[in-house]
């Protein structure tokens, strides 16, 4: 591994590209600690100190790198163009002319591309307005006594102020997706999950040192060893794969013979990686920004017993089902047997022992199905162990949560398949022997 790191610097340009993503990530890592204009830095204080982060503005500032609880410019961090991914994906399944710019090529990417900047930053216009209001009526984070902390920017919260940073906020946003496209461009690749990298792992030292202040020594030996068991258990169900061979038969074309190659469809166990935690995430939080929104005192009171909290045991059971269904839901929406079966029909291929067409496509839906239900339950086992673990030891941070493992654990291997493509490719052995 070390050999492997030295052979990188080696070379001119692969040290470039990596020097020029820590330098960037440098400066993500800068703006996080930027506050925002008029901001009461006591009252942040003690949100950092009191807060309990959940729902969908704890994914916030788990993808910003608690850079929200720091209420700095990069506050939205990269959550709203997630978002407009995810809608954009949806989108291209609905629309056609969608359909259309998907299927052709580069050209077509970039306009999907385009759309997608737009609406990230119509996003984060909707988000930093949202948070400024709510972190203002103290209903932004619930600290441990239940009661929310108010006034970040004052107790008269003018339309000029609010103007200036719901502005900074979005201006943050857009600076974000920038550094995160000029990664992808110039650095090692995957520049937003690099970005996202970065926040995550950034936030490991404190937590571990808040499980330490709270759980001691036993407590904090027995979280570590499950941490590095949670590690080898995502490393090997995100590279857990059916392999379907497919043969291709021969054909000539003029005078030269086309064909009779093998190759397989690779379908993963965890086809839709984090999104279904984040849809799970985002839903869940519905009901406690309906409750705030509604002057219903019973269901309020319903919905801060039950769904509030992210340990109560409703809200535990409805976390698991709703993976388990967006698992299945987002898998349905990205991978479509019947477009892999006619594209296979249509260049000769075919999987042994199977009818091209129609029965190609349920094969394939049969298989893709029954992988699904693993992958699913162990997602919703992954997203569901903090809430249990908090429940069980009364422990607040617990850094090796479902998404924060799975990104951080996705980004690593895929960085070090790209690094290890760049060695070979220079005759250097790579990291994965």
């Amino acid at each position: 591994m070390l050999s492997a790191f030295r052979n990188a610097f080696k070379i001119p340009d692969l040290r470039n590209k990596i020097l020029f993503t820590l330098f960037v990530v440098l400066v993500y890592r800068l703006g996080s600690h930027i506050p925002l204009p008029g901001i009461d830095f006591d009252k942040v204080d003690q949100l950092r100190r009191e807060a309990e982060q959940g729902g969908i503005y704890g994914l916030i500032n788990l993808f910003s790198g608690g850079a929200l609880t720091n209420f700095a410019i990069f506050a939205l961090g990269i959550m709203p163009y997630i978002t407009s991914s995810i809608i954009m994906q949806l989108l291209t399944v609905v629309i056609p002319r969608l359909e259309a710019y998907a299927k052709e090529g580069e050209q077509g990417q970039k306009k999907i591309t385009q759309y997608t900047r737009y609406m990230t930053v119509v996003l984060a216009l909707l988000q930093s307005l949202g948070i400024v209001v709510t972190a203002n009526s103290g209903r932004l984070f619930q600290t441990a006594s239940g009661q929310g902390i108010k006034d970040f920017f004052g107790a008269n919260l003018s339309p000029a102020r609010t103007f200036l940073v719901v502005l900074t906020l979005t201006a943050g946003t857009a600076t974000i997706m920038w550094l995160g496209e000029l990664i992808t461009q110039r650095g090692i690749g995957n520049g937003m999950s690099m970005l996202i990298f970065s926040s995550i792992i950034s936030r490991f030292p404190s937590e571990s040192t808040q499980i330490y202040a709270q759980a001691k020594a036993f407590k904090t030996g027995a979280i570590a060893a499950l941490g590095v068991g949670i590690v080898i258990a995502v490393v090997l169900v995100e590279q857990a794969q059916r392999r379907i061979p497919v043969q291709y038969a021969k054909r000539v074309v003029g005078r030269k013979l086309y064909g009779g190659s093998s190759t397989y469809i690779p379908l993963k166990v965890n086809q839709a990686g984090v999104i279904p935690i984040i849809f799970a995430s985002s839903l869940l939080y519905l009901p406690v920004l309906a409750s705030t929104i509604m002057q219903n005192t019973a269901f309020r009171g319903w919905v801060e017993r039950n769904l509030a909290r992210g340990d109560h045991p409703l809200y535990i059971a409805t976390y698991f089902l709703l993976i388990i269904f967006f698992t299945y839901f987002y898998t349905a929406i990205t991978f479509n047997p019947v477009d892999v079966a006619d594209n296979m029909k249509k260049y000769g291929g075919f999987i042994p022992g199977i009818r091209p067409g129609r029965p190609t496509a349920e094969y394939l839906d049969h298989i893709l199905t029954r992988i699904t239900l693993p992958g699913s339950a162990f997602l919703a086992s992954i997203a569901v162990l903090p809430f249990i673990v908090q429940g069980l030891w009364d422990i607040r941070a617990f850094p090796f949560g479902g998404t924060a493992v799975l990104i951080v654990v996705g980004v690593a291997l895929e960085t070090m398949k790209q690094l290890e493509s760049q060695l070979l490719m220079r005759h250097y052995e790579g990291f994965l022997k």
